[in-house]
């Protein structure tokens, strides 16, 4: 990462008052761009504007002039430059008022910028990644314990911190961060969430990013690799040990395998995955791929000591485990000795795991036809709701 020091010019009297007007037209960001062609800045205002907010009711002045923190992610060729003093008031996002399918997410410029609390950060967000956890809360199967509407989508995310409350100790503003903003995904998930021009996480939650990868596959990570460990962790994973994934070309089973090879010592992985995807399972360090479109897998001879069901299979999956064996659904109807978890969102677990991803050890596995632009993500839902992508569906640039 490089640091600098940038200026914006001030060229307007800055006693100017402010203005409070019962109704004001909506203005438009213009983004300043750097010398680089590749740079993409953060949008500040260039002369004095009033923006409209949520909550409460009126209209702020929000022209800024200040120093600016920039920094460029390793590999991403992006400039981001983060200030506090440059936040606005307003942003855009993607928001939906009320459950159901993706006809339901609206693009709004006029969404509050979260407030920080003392123990959070603001986050000038980079990437987010989609998870099925995203579109099953959209569609309301646990609104009884969701936040409430409207809500703003997005658990995963990426980018570089521009505000931090007063008992923050171990980020300051331009450090690039990554993790799981809501630390409950099923409890009181934040109503803020990563898909925004900004969003606010608890420093508990987040982790410094890799510097070897940029944030689109460091959002593709927190989620995901949580999951992935704690599942093995609750089940006595440990080196020696065998263990059969399914679904293991998905975002969590991708990561399953990895973390199983590298880092708990597996003795034996073997994975299942459609015909297509088989040779991806290999390279991802399973030694056996099983397809699933011929063969059953409780069927085989071969027994495992833990199952990790990525699918909701556990009916199956409790055939396949050898006596005294661990099965772990993240879905579907569970069967003892089945059991399922919510993973609960950790920084502690993606600062220990970050070692084996700036070794490469561990990779982010990004679906190739899985990338977005921040206009298209109601396609991008609508992509992962397909349940045909192979690693992370990826939000990305945001502006």
């Amino acid at each position: 990462m490089e640091a600098a020091l940038t200026s914006t010019p001030c060229k307007w009297n800055a006693n100017t008052p402010l203005a409070v007007l019962p109704t004001a037209p909506s203005s438009s960001l213009r983004l300043k761009q750097s010398p680089s062609s590749s740079a993409v800045a953060i949008p500040i205002p260039l002369r004095p504007r009033l923006t409209r907010l949520h909550k409460p009711s009126y209209y702020n002045f929000t022209h800024r002039c200040s120093s600016t923190a920039r920094t460029r992610s390793a590999g991403s060729g992006v400039v981001v430059r983060a200030s506090a003093s440059e936040i606005p008031s307003t942003m855009k996002a993607w928001v939906y008022e009320e459950y159901g399918g993706v006809d339901v997410l609206k693009f709004d410029e006029g969404v509050a910028v979260p407030e920080v609390k003392d123990d959070q950060v603001l986050i000038k967000v980079a990437a987010a990644a989609l998870n099925p956890v995203d579109f099953k809360r959209r569609q309301g199967k646990f609104k009884a314990s969701d936040s409430p509407l409207p809500t703003v989508p997005g658990y995963d995310v990426a980018g570089v911190v521009v505000k931090v409350g007063s008992q923050v100790k171990e980020f300051k503003v331009g450090d690039e961060v990554y993790g799981d903003i809501s630390e409950k995904a099923l409890d009181g998930p934040k109503q803020f969430g990563s898909l925004a021009e900004y969003t606010a996480a608890e420093e508990k939650l987040l982790a410094l990013k890799p510097k070897n990868i940029d944030f689109t596959q460091a959002a593709a990570l927190p989620l995901a690799i949580e999951t992935a460990y704690e599942g093995l962790e609750r089940t006595g994973f440990s080196a020696g040990k065998s263990i059969l994934v399914l679904g293991g070309a998905g975002g969590v089973g991708s990561l399953v395998i990895q973390l199983a090879k590298h880092v708990f010592g597996a003795s034996k992985i073997a994975a299942t995955a459609s015909t297509a995807k088989l040779e991806f399972l290999k390279s991802l360090g399973a030694d056996s791929a099983i397809d699933y479109t011929k063969e059953n897998f409780e069927d085989l001879p071969e027994k495992f000591d833990v199952v990790y069901d990525a699918v909701g299979q556990c009916d199956r999956a409790v055939k396949a485990i050898k006596e005294g064996g661990a099965v772990v659904a993240l879905t579907g109807a569970v069967v003892p000795p089945g059991f399922r978890f919510v993973v609960t969102s950790n920084g502690e677990v993606l600062k220990k795991l970050n070692p084996y991803l700036e070794s490469g050890k561990v990779k982010p596995i990004l679906d190739p036809k899985g990338q977005f632009q921040f206009s298209r993500v109601v396609e991008a839902f609508s992509y992962l709701e397909t349940n045909r992508a192979s690693g992370k569906v990826i939000i990305h640039p945001i502006p």
